[in-house]
């Protein structure tokens, strides 16, 4: 397995893309915009799979799923998500395919075979969701549902990146309904500081919880909340999304019930997920030149041990001691891949394992036995240490803690210095176009201020911090008043 990857400085987007390949993590399908997701990458977004849905049921959540298909009607019926979606849709027409007669072998649609109404593959799920509620609320006694599906959606890009931006990809949505606004917006707010939660303790990514404007907010939404990250490249990307959706979906499916009063009212709504894009954000946030850097608690494998040998006679004695080694790790609840394959000299499978990333590698030769010892090798810091193998348990054990808290630190050291404040559109550009990352500026609140910023820069909005203080200002590009600063930055 080559490990020999463009550099992130001479070319970033390059890194990225190789590195992705070659650390086994996904490939582009024979599917324009679609990717092979295989067996180690999946492996990584399992994790994250089960870290959240443990999140999510501890927090009342329970899964469902729904269909693929949404009829066009209903995909139509709440206006603003119908419209800002709309040119990413993929439709389907016709239910069936047959012989065609001037081309032996070849297949096309038949004509006879039209949909009586089309179906839209689910770009998210609102509409067949909502539609589906409908049928299940009738009172405040049903109230609240909390449901969150695994799924895929399609949306049809035309700029693919993998795991980034693909046509299709794989994600969790919440769709919860309430019977007051109150009670929704806590849970937008849940949700979010969930995943804000989860990416920062368990991806080792910090991220800054916020407020999307009006521009940037979910289509037929009334407020989106949002986790921002920062890239080792300076380019923001929003890790995941929380909406407080109040009353639209209720009042374009007719979704109403009877309150404590007696009366009717239409329910509250909330929807929120993440999706496959957060692989690429622990990609850009903790890897080298070297390969995959991943945090103890997202890593397939957090110890490849390595077994230096000349013989069989040699090979043997290794396994007993590695085979101990083994079970008193997982019975710590390390996973430990003992890497004895044969087809492969040390020195490949230590760039194997350097490149995809595992967080500790552990080698051990015949001269280890003789003297009690092992070489552990961090992936973070590329360092080296012998101990004894008595201690490798508890030392094992606190590494983990340690690797995962280090790689927090270093991205977070990272993002707070590439936070900074401007207070005129020269410096604002210099900045973005010299330093990058997140750049706090007064805005005058308009639309029309945020769209022309965007036009002469590429910078958006990313989000108004919910620990935002009052402060007076100006807007950087029109002078006109301010009262708090929001984060720019250019984007994935």
């Amino acid at each position: 397995m080559s490990k020999n990857l463009t550099s992130r400085s001479e070319d970033y987007s390059k890194w990225y893309n190789e590195l992705v390949v070659k650390a086994d993590l996904a490939e582009n399908s024979a599917v324009r915009g679609c990717m092979v997701i295989k067996p180690y990458g999946y492996a990584i977004w399992e994790k994250m799979q089960a870290e959240l849905d443990r999140m999510f049921k501890e927090t009342g959540h329970q899964n469902a799923y729904f269909p693929l298909f949404v009829p066009k009607s209903l995909f139509e019926a709440e206006e603003k998500n119908a419209e800002g979606f709309a040119k990413e849709c993929a439709v389907v027409t016709h239910y069936r395919l047959q012989n065609d007669p001037d081309n032996k072998g070849k297949l096309r649609v038949d004509p006879k075979a039209k949909l009586e109404e089309e179906l839209v593959v689910r770009p998210t799920s609102e509409a067949i969701i909502w539609n589906t509620y409908k049928g299940w609320i009738q009172s405040y006694r049903d109230l609240p549902i909390l449901v969150n599906q695994w799924a895929n959606v399609v949306r049809w890009e035309m700029r693919t990146r993998l795991f980034l931006r693909t046509a299709e990809f794989l994600w969790q949505e919440g769709h919860t309904a309430h019977a007051t606004r109150e009670e929704a917006w806590e849970e937008t707010k849940l949700m979010n500081g969930v995943y804000a939660d989860f990416v920062e303790n368990f991806m080792a990514i910090p991220v800054i919880q916020g407020l999307k404007t009006e521009s940037e907010r979910f289509a037929g939404a009334e407020e989106t909340m949002c986790i921002e990250a920062l890239m080792q490249d300076g380019k923001a990307l929003q890790a995941g999304t929380s909406h407080f959706l109040g009353q639209n979906f209720a009042e374009a499916f007719d979704v109403k019930f009877t309150n404590k009063e007696g009366k009717q009212d239409y329910v509250w709504a909330t929807s929120w997920g993440v999706s496959t894009r957060l692989m690429g954000a622990l990609i850009m946030t903790h890897s080298d030149d070297k390969g995959l850097v991943l945090p103890p608690n997202l890593a397939p494998n957090q110890v490849v041990i390595v077994p230096i040998y000349k013989n069989d006679e040699q090979l043997e004695a290794i396994t007993n001691v590695v085979n101990d080694i083994t079970a008193k790790l997982r019975a710590r609840n390390v996973s430990v891949k003992f890497d004895n394959r044969t087809t492969f000299r040390p020195g490949a499978k230590f760039a194997q394992h350097e490149l995809q990333g595992v967080p500790l590698r552990i080698a051990i030769g015949p001269k280890d036995l003789e003297n009690g010892t092992v070489e552990l090798a961090r992936r973070d810091t590329l360092t080296k240490e012998v101990i004894q193998i008595d201690a490798i348990e508890e030392t094992v054990v606190a590494l983990m803690d340690e690797i995962q808290e280090s790689l927090y630190n270093r991205a977070l050291e990272y993002r707070n210095e590439h936070i900074t404040e401007v207070n005129s559109f020269g410096e604002f550009k210099n900045v973005l176009e010299s330093k990058g990352g997140f750049i706090s500026a007064h805005w005058d609140g308009t639309m029309e201020t945020e769209d022309k910023i965007k036009e002469l820069t590429k910078a958006t909005i990313r989000c108004i911090p919910l620990e935002n203080k009052e402060e007076e200002g100006v807007c950087v590009l029109t002078g006109k008043p301010s009262k708090q600063r929001v984060l720019f930055a250019k984007a994935y």
